[in-house]
C-alpha cells in the first residue's frame, strides 16, 4: 500500500490532505479531523491559569517516546479541602460546533501514599466555558459548566514510581454543541494525585473530495443527531447528468453518493478530471466514455477534437454519425452492354471497382440524342442534346439499385449516348470526383407507334367520316394508313379492310343504324405499326346528317340532362335517408360512413387493399386526408418504428382545437418499396373508424419529412403500460380492456380483414384505458369469401402469437386472430408476461402441435381461462368468433361474480393439453361424480340445476340439448360429447373416464 500525502503550513492550515489506493481507518480518522489546541505541539511554556497558585504546577517532561512537553501536575493529598483549578488559554471554535477534548494523563493509587492526611481522590473534573472574546486574566468558578468527571483506567504505585514505569491514561470526551466564537477548558482538582501529560482539542470534519466528476468542499457536522447533505460541484469541463450530492456523518465521513456529471464532448475521464482527448482522438458526445481513435481517413490535429475532418478527396455525407469512416464517390461502372431492339435499348453494366468505401451506391443514366453537325474547319463536330421526355426509363433513370434499365420510345435511324454514373452518399460533395462510363447507340429501323387520335366528323344513314392525327413516333415517314372496320354484332368475324394516304377516310355502304367496331394501324418502309384501340361508331336511323360542332352540341346537352336527373335521384336519397335516420330501429339499418369521405352500406365489403395500387400515393389520398406541415408540432421522440422515428407531437387545424398527437416519420434514403409499405398502412387506417381502431388523422406526403400522423394514446402500448402496473386492476377493469380489444377485432373480422400480427405490443391505451388496435404493417384483406384464406409470400411471423396452421402453411384468417386473441388475453391477464418464457420458437412450435397450451395465469379468472382454451383449439373452424368472444366478455361484465372462482383451484393441471387422448383421462365413480366434475368447468353454469338419473341417459345428451342448457361454444360441447360417449361405453366396467 503506498501512501502520499502533504502537510500544509499550520498557519493557513490545521489538517493535512491524503491521497491513498488503501487507507487505513485508523489513519483515515485522524485526517479528518481538525485540531484546536495540542499542548505537545508547544516547544514553550503554555501559559494557562492555575488557582490558587499553589495547586497546578507546569513543568517539563518528555512523553513515551522521549520528547519534550510540557504537563501539569498536581498533588496536595496531604491537606483537606483542595480546591484547586487549572484554565486554559481562549480558544477559537472556528466552524466546529461539537468539539473533542482528548486528555492523556496519570494518576497515583491512593492506598499507595503512606500517611495520608487530608481526603485523596482518584478522580478530577473536566470543566468549559463559552464566550465570544478572550477574557484574559479574567476568572469565575462558578460560569464553568461541567463536562465529566475523569476517572483514571490504570492508576500507579510507589514500586512504579521506583521502577520509573507510569501508567498513561486516555479519555476523550464530547463537549457542544457551541455557539459563541471560542472557549476555555477547566480542570479541577479536588484531592489528587495527578497530572496532566497532553491535551488536545480537535473537531471533525468530511475532507474535501471528489466523487462521479463532482467536488464536494471541506464540510464539518452541525450536531450528533443528523447527516449534513452537501451539493457538489461538477469539476471542470464537465455537466450534471443528475444534482450530486452526499451526506456528511458526524464521524467525518462522507456517505451515498447520489448523482454524477459527465465529460463535456472532447474530453474524457482521467484520475477524477475531464481530460482533452489527444491529437488523433475525439469524441463527439457527452459522457464518461474514453476519446475514440479517428475512423479510417480522418485526422484531429488538435486536442479536445469533437469529430475527426476528413483527409483530402474523402467525405463524410450529412447523415453519417463522426465515428463513420470518410468515404469518397465510387470509380465509373464498367463493362457497359447495349442490346438493341427496334427503338428500345437494353443497358447492362458491372459494379465500380471501387465503391468509396460505401454501400448505398445508386446509378443514374443520362440519355443524351446526338447528331453530326459541319464545323468551321469544315469537318463534323457531335452535338448532343437531352432526349425528350417521352422517352421511358424501365424501372427508372435514377436510383437504380441494380445494374440494367431498359430505354423505350426512343427515336428510329437515331444516335443516342447513353451516361451511366455511379453515385453514393458523399457523390454530391465532391462533383468534380464523379465518374462515369459512356456508350453511343444506333437505333434500328422500326414500325411506327400506334394511331391515338381518332376523330368522328360527319355521320349519316350510309357513311361515317373520320380523321385522326399523326402516330406520336412515325419512326419515319408514314406510306398509308390501313382501315380495318366491322359490324359490332359479327365480332370480326367478317371485316373490311381500306387504305388511306392521308389522315382521314369517309367509310361507304354502311347498314343504318347499326354499331361498328374500327381500328387504324400506319405503314412505314419498316412494316405496319400496332393497331390502334377499338372505336365504336354508329350510323344514323334517318336520312339526316349531323356535323361535328352539332353533334358536340347535342352531346353536351344530353350529358346535361342526365346529370340534371342523376343529381336529383341522389338528393332524394340523400334526404330521405336522413329523415330515417333517427328511426331507424337496428343498428344495421344504419349506413356506415368513414373519414375518407367514402360512403358504404352494410351487407358490402368495404375494405379496399392498398397494395392493390400501382400508385401508393392515389390509394393514401384516397383515403386519407393530406395535412399542412406547418399545422403539426413535433414536441420529442419517444420511440423508433420499423421505418423511422415516433414523435409526440400536437395538430392545430383551422377553426379546430389544438389536439395532442402521435407521429410516425419515414426516415431520409427511404427507398420506393418502404415509401409504397409506410404509406399503404396510413391508406389502410383511413379506412377504419371504431372507438377501438387508433384513429388516422391524416398524412404529410407532399413535404418532406413523409409523416403519418395519428391520435395520441398518452399510455403507450398495452404490453408495457402492465408490466409497469402489475396487479394494479381489478378483475372488472382488466375484461373492460380485453372487450375493447375484442370490439375492435370484431368490426376489422366484419369487414373482411385480417390482423396477422395482433399482440399486446400492438395494443395502445390511453388516459381512459380504452385499448385500441394498431400496427396494421402485416395486415391483408380477405377474399369476399368469408373462409378464404390469406398466403403469405415469405417474410416474418410473431410465432408466440401465431396460429398453428398459420406457422405451418401461412394461412391467415380471422381464426387466426381468434388464436393471437387467445395470446393477448393471457398477456393481460399475466401483466404483461412473455407468452412461452425462455422457449426457443422451434419449441414453441413443436410444443403447441403436441398439444401443449399456455397454463392459466396466477389468480387468472376460470372463465376466463375456458375461453382461451377455446381461442387455442387446433381445428380453427371451433374457435368462437370475435362476436362471440365480445357476447362472453359482456356477459362477464354484468356478472362480475363469475370472475371469483380462479383457474388455480379448479380441478385442470398446470400444463393442460387442449386435445388429451384417450390414456390421459380422469376417472368418476358415479353420475354425480361426473356431474360435480363438469360444474368445476367454466361452462358450470350451463348444468345448475340440471340432474340426471343414470349413465345410460347421460350418454343420449346430444350437442342440441347442450345449447339448450347454454354450452354454445363449440370447443366445449365436443369435449362434454367426447366425455359422454367415453362415460357410455365404461360404465359396465368400473370407474368412468372422463
Amino acid at each position: 500500500t503506498s501512501i502520499t500525502f502533504q502537510l500544509l503550513d499550520m498557519d493557513s492550515r490545521s489538517d493535512c490532505t491524503l491521497t491513498c489506493s488503501l487507507c487505513f481507518p485508523s489513519l483515515f480518522v485522524f485526517l479528518t479531523t481538525v485540531n484546536l489546541l495540542d499542548s505537545k505541539a508547544s516547544q514553550g511554556e503554555l501559559g494557562w491559569i492555575s488557582y490558587p497558585q499553589h495547586g497546578w504546577e507546569e513543568i517539563s517532561g518528555v512523553d513515551e517516546h522521549y520528547t519534550p512537553i510540557r504537563t501539569f501536575q498536581v498533588c496536595n493529598v496531604m491537606e483537606y479541602s483542595q480546591n484547586n483549578w487549572l484554565r486554559t488559554n481562549w480558544i477559537p471554535r472556528q466552524s466546529a460546533q461539537k468539539i473533542y477534548v482528548e486528555l492523556k494523563f496519570t494518576l497515583r493509587d491512593c492506598n499507595s501514599i503512606p500517611l495520608v492526611l487530608g481526603t485523596c481522590k482518584e478522580t478530577f473534573n473536566l470543566l468549559y466555558l463559552e464566550t465570544d472574546d478572550d477574557q484574559g486574566s479574567h476568572f469565575r468558578e462558578h460560569q464553568f459548566s461541567k463536562v465529566d468527571t475523569i476517572a483514571a483506567d490504570e492508576s500507579f504505585t510507589q514500586m512504579d514510581l521506583g521502577d520509573r514505569i507510569l501508567k498513561l491514561n486516555t479519555e476523550v470526551r464530547e463537549v457542544g454543541p457551541m455557539n459563541k466564537k471560542g472557549f476555555y477548558l477547566a480542570f479541577q482538582d479536588v484531592g489528587a494525585c495527578v497530572a496532566l501529560v497532553s491535551v488536545r482539542v480537535y473537531f471533525k470534519k468530511c475532507p474535501y473530495t471528489v466523487r462521479n466528476l463532482a467536488s464536494f468542499p471541506d464540510t464539518v457536522p452541525m450536531d450528533s443527531q443528523s447527516l449534513v447533505e452537501v451539493k457538489g460541484s461538477c469539476v471542470n469541463h464537465s455537466k450534471e447528468e443528475e444534482p450530486p450530492r452526499m451526506y456528511c456523518s458526524t464521524e467525518g465521513e462522507w456517505l451515498v453518493p447520489i448523482g454524477k456529471c459527465l465529460c463535456n464532448p472532447g474530453y474524457e475521464e482521467k484520475s477524477s478530471t475531464c481530460q482533452m482527448c489527444q491529437p488523433g482522438f475525439y469524441k463527439s458526445t457527452l459522457g464518461n466514455t474514453e476519446c475514440s481513435k479517428c475512423p479510417p481517413h480522418s485526422f484531429s490535429h488538435h486536442e479536445g477534437s469533437l469529430f475527426c475532418g476528413c483527409e483530402k478527396n474523402y467525405f463524410r455525407a450529412e447523415g453519417d454519425p463522426v465515428a463513420m469512416a470518410c468515404t469518397r464517390p465510387p470509380s465509373a461502372p464498367r463493362n457497359v452492354i447495349s442490346s438493341i431492339n427496334e427503338t428500345s435499348v437494353i443497358l447492362d453494366w458491372s459494379w465500380p471497382e471501387d465503391n468509396g468505401g460505401r454501400r448505398d451506391i445508386t446509378f443514374t443514366v443520362v440519355c443524351k440524342r446526338c447528331r453530326s453537325a459541319p464545323s468551321g474547319g469544315g469537318g463534323l463536330n457531335q452535338l448532343c442534346e437531352p432526349c425528350r421526355s417521352n422517352v421511358r426509363f424501365l424501372p427508372r433513370a435514377a436510383g437504380l439499385q441494380n445494374t440494367t434499365v431498359t430505354v423505350a420510345d426512343l427515336l428510329a435511324h437515331t444516335n443516342y449516348t447513353f451516361e451511366i454514373e455511379a453515385q453514393n452518399g458523399v457523390s454530391p460533395l465532391a462533383p468534380k470526383m464523379r465518374q462515369y462510363a459512356a456508350v453511343t447507340i444506333t437505333t434500328n429501323q422500326a414500325a411506327p407507334s400506334p394511331v391515338t387520335v381518332i376523330k368522328k366528323e360527319k355521320t349519316s344513314r350510309n357513311s361515317v367520316s373520320l380523321s385522326w392525327q399523326q402516330p406520336e413516333r412515325p419512326n419515319g415517314i408514314i406510306l398509308d394508313y390501313e382501315i380495318k372496320y366491322y359490324e359490332k354484332e359479327e365480332q370480326e368475324t367478317s371485316y373490311t379492310i381500306l387504305r388511306a394516304r392521308g389522315c382521314n377516310v369517309t367509310l361507304n355502304g354502311l347498314k343504318p343504324n347499326t354499331a361498328y367496331l374500327l381500328q387504324i394501324r400506319a405503314r412505314t418502309a419498316a412494316g405496319y405499326g400496332a393497331s390502334s384501340p377499338s372505336i365504336q361508331f354508329e350510323t344514323s336511323p334517318d336520312s339526316f346528317s349531323i356535323s361535328s360542332e352539332n353533334s358536340q352540341v347535342v352531346l353536351i346537352a344530353i350529358s346535361s340532362a342526365v346529370a340534371i336527373i342523376l343529381l336529383t335521384v341522389l338528393l332524394y336519397v340523400l334526404i330521405g335517408r336522413f329523415c330515417c335516420h333517427g328511426k331507424s330501429k337496428h343498428p344495421d339499418e344504419k349506413r356506415l360512413h368513414f373519414g375518407n369521405g367514402h360512403l358504404r352500406l352494410p351487407g358490402i365489403r368495404t375494405y379496399v387493399d392498398p397494395h392493390t395500387y400501382e400508385d401508393p400515393s392515389q390509394a393514401v389520398h384516397e383515403f386519407a386526408k393530406e395535412l399542412d406541415a406547418s399545422c403539426i408540432a413535433i414536441d420529442k421522440v419517444v420511440g423508433a418504428g420499423e421505418f423511422g422515428e415516433v414523435c409526440s407531437g400536437r395538430l392545430k387545424l383551422p377553426s379546430k382545437k389544438e389536439i395532442c398527437v402521435a407521429i410516425k416519420t419515414l426516415k431520409g434514403g427511404y427507398t420506393d418499396k418502404q415509401r409504397r409499405d409506410f404509406l399503404a398502412e396510413a391508406s389502410i387506417m383511413g379506412q377504419f373508424d371504431h372507438p377501438n381502431i387508433i384513429r388516422l388523422e391524416g398524412v404529410v406526403t407532399r413535404s418532406k419529412p413523409v409523416m403519418i400522423v395519428t391520435e395520441y394514446m398518452e399510455n403507450g402500448s398495452l404490453d408495457t403500460f402492465l408490466r409497469k402496473h402489475d396487479a394494479q386492476f381489478t378483475g372488472i377493469q382488466l375484461v373492460g380492456m380485453l372487450r375493447g380489444i375484442a370490439s375492435g377485432m370484431k368490426y376489422l373480422s366484419d369487414m373482411g380483414y385480417v390482423h396477422r400480427d395482433l399482440a399486446a405490443r400492438n395494443i395502445l391505451v390511453n388516459s381512459n384505458l380504452v385499448c385500441k388496435v394498431s400496427d396494421f404493417g402485416l395486415s391483408r384483406v380477405l377474399e369476399d369469401d368469408p373462409e378464404a384464406a390469406y398466403t403469405t409470400r415469405g417474410g416474418k411471423i410473431p410465432i408466440r402469437w401465431t396460429a398453428p396452421e398459420a406457422i405451418a402453411y401461412r394461412k391467415f384468417t380471422s381464426a387466426s386472430d381468434a388464436w393471437s386473441y387467445g395470446i393477448v388475453l393471457w398477456e393481460v391477464m399475466s401483466y404483461g408476461e412473455r407468452p412461452y418464457w425462455e422457449m426457443s420458437n422451434q419449441d414453441v412450435i413443436k410444443a403447441v402441435d403436441e398439444g401443449y397450451r399456455l397454463p392459466p395465469p396466477m389468480d387468472c379468472p376460470a372463465t376466463l381461462y375456458q375461453l382461451m382454451l377455446d381461442c387455442w383449439q387446433k381445428e380453427r373452424n371451433n374457435r368462437p368468433k370475435f362476436e362471440q368472444i365480445v357476447s362472453i366478455l359482456d356477459k362477464l361484465i354484468r356478472n362480475p361474480g363469475s370472475l371469483k372462482i380462479t383457474a388455480n383451484t379448479t380441478s385442470r393441471p398446470a400444463n393442460l393439453l387442449l386435445d388429451r387422448s384417450s390414456s390421459e383421462v380422469t376417472s368418476v365413480g358415479t353420475v354425480g361424480d361426473w356431474m360435480d366434475g363438469m360444474r368445476t368447468l367454466p361452462c358450470k353454469e350451463a348444468f345448475s340445476g340440471v340432474s340426471y338419473s343414470s349413465c345410460d341417459t347421460l350418454a343420449k345428451t346430444s350437442t342440441e340439448d347442450l345449447k339448450k342448457v347454454g354450452v354454445t361454444i363449440v370447443g366445449p360441447q365436443k369435449k362434454i360429447v367426447s366425455s359422454l360417449k367415453a362415460l357410455e361405453s365404461h360404465t359396465k366396467n368400473g370407474p368412468v373416464p372422463v
